[in-house]
């Protein structure tokens, strides 16, 4: 299993990023994927799913700001963050679900997203 993430970088409050993560090892349309991000200090949260039928799910933190997509022909997930605030800053993971019960499987090495002015 790989996945890589890209598109973190420095955001202003209110602003907007987009999040993708490149997967490969594993039949990715077969799998559930996830963001997840640990701040400085902080534990890893879960903030988004989609399931291989495209169902998606959200953490409190995020719905109505964040929306998670994927492209099966791509082999990729997508996070599009809106209405950024400072406490969105972290670093942000792709992680693949180990099972429909676990979300929490392997993961790539993150991209750092900081929200500040």
């Amino acid at each position: 299993v790989q996945l890589v993430e890209s598109g973190g970088g420095l955001v202003q409050p209110g602003g907007s990023l987009r999040l993708s993560c490149l997967a490969s090892g594993f039949t990715f349309s077969m799998s559930a994927m996830n963001w997840a991000r640990q701040a400085p200090g902080k534990g890893l949260e879960w903030l988004s799913g989609v399931n291989r039928d495209g169902v998606t799910s959200y953490a409190d933190s995020v719905k109505g700001r964040f929306t998670i997509s994927r492209d099966n022909a791509k082999n990729k997930v997508y996070l599009q963050m809106n209405r950024m605030k400072p406490e969105d800053t972290a670093v942000y993971y792709c992680v693949k679900a180990l099972s429909r019960s676990s979300w929490l499987g392997p993961r790539g090495r993150g991209t750092q997203v900081t929200v500040s002015s």
